[in-house]
């Protein structure tokens, strides 16, 4: 029985790793989904940046423009406890520009 806890402490820590990674991962794809909806409405690139950052606020954004067409990149580093310590993130999402 002794030997039973620890593996059931790890399997614990995993699960709950897993969640928090699952739930980062919500969340950057929705902040990359709302900010081409806001640059698709012809907002300016720092205010695209300051709405993903409001939902993610340790988000690295990139925002680029070929034509009618725009992209957004949000990328992010969740950090956890456990063996496994960084899991880097990277969502877009990408727009066609509204007519004014």
């Amino acid at each position: 029985m002794a030997l039973a806890l620890p593996a059931v402490v790890l399997v614990m820590a995993t699960v709950l790793g897993a969640g928090h990674v699952l739930v980062a991962r919500i969340e950057c794809v929705d902040a990359a989904r709302a900010g081409a909806r806001a640059a698709a409405r012809a907002e300016q690139d720092a205010q695209v940046r300051a709405d993903v950052r409001h939902l993610v606020p340790t988000a690295a954004v990139v925002v680029t423009h070929v034509g009618d067409v725009v992209r957004v990149e949000v990328s992010e580093t969740v950090r956890l406890d456990g063996p496994v310590r960084v899991v880097p993130m990277s969502c877009a999402a990408v727009a066609v520009a509204e007519e004014p």
